[in-house]
């Protein structure tokens, strides 16, 4: 099992980029949506959800890595189901979060204090839990192309100069692996988006996956699909970068607490 210190909340770190893309993929279109106004609306939502998301990641993917290990799997193989495992898992914390900060960024709440309470009185728990099939559907694809290419690359990078990447280093691996990742699988996230804002601009209700992604390309054309790429690449890049970097250093740091199975 492994822990570290919490990491930097990444949405802090690029805030106004996010609800932009909320924002470009809302049925209502981006300046109906709130344009560039409020563009810190949902930071405080997002923020407080990404310690533990990231905590419930790392924590799994580690943990997952070293049981694969133990049994002889290793590679890119084992870094696609640690990471897809580890997605599930951190999903039952940012899922709840991303609902609320979506819909605040979409200017349907003023705050965190009124998206709660509305979404359980209007659903219930399995309210915060919409868009869950999509989003883990979204990220075990993105880790499954992000984490092979981060392992690869700093495997890379380590033989090329004869020694083992520093955080620094690290960081542009998970940054640039993460840019790739996050434009791959752009589409996914404007159907979780449409998913979690719960109607069409007609105001009619999306029903699944399926019925969404068919909608949004039969009304609107595939290009819509990939609407907000540009911010999406930049937050996960840009932070990346810096979580990567948080991420390895934390590994090796003495507070770095592992516990072999």
């Amino acid at each position: 099992m492994h822990t570290a210190r919490a990491l930097p909340p990444l949405p802090a770190l690029t805030p106004p980029a996010r609800p932009r893309r909320t924002r470009l993929q809302s049925p209502q279109g981006f300046f109906k949506s709130g344009g560039f106004t409020g563009i810190y609306r949902g930071l405080s939502v997002a923020a407080s959800g990404s310690v533990p998301g990231a905590a419930l990641f790392f924590s799994s993917y580690e943990t997952g890595k070293a049981a694969l290990a133990a049994r002889n799997v290793e590679g890119p193989s084992a870094h696609m189901t640690a990471a897809s495992a580890a997605e599930c898992v951190a999903c039952l914390v940012r899922v709840p979060v991303e609902v609320v900060k979506q819909r605040m960024q979409a200017g349907l709440y003023a705050s965190m204090f009124e998206g709660f309470p509305k979404i359980m009185a209007e659903a219930g728990v399995g309210g915060f839990y919409t868009g869950y099939a999509i989003t883990v559907a979204r990220e075990i694809p993105f880790a499954m192309i992000q984490f092979p290419l981060y392992e690869a690359a700093k495997d890379r990078w380590s033989e090329a100069q004869g020694a083992r990447v520093n955080s620094v280093q690290a960081a542009a691996c998970g940054a640039g692996a993460g840019g790739i990742a996050a434009a791959a699988t752009t589409p996914l996230d404007v159907i979780k988006t449409r998913l979690m804002l719960g109607n069409d601009a007609a105001g009619v209700a999306y029903t699944g996956m399926v019925d969404t992604a068919t909608r949004i390309y039969t009304t609107e054309g595939a290009k819509t699909l990939f609407s907000g790429i540009g911010p999406r690449v930049f937050w996960i890049t840009t932070g990346g970068f810096v979580f990567f970097g948080a991420y390895e250093k934390a590994k090796r740091s003495t507070w770095y607490v592992r516990i072999e199975p």
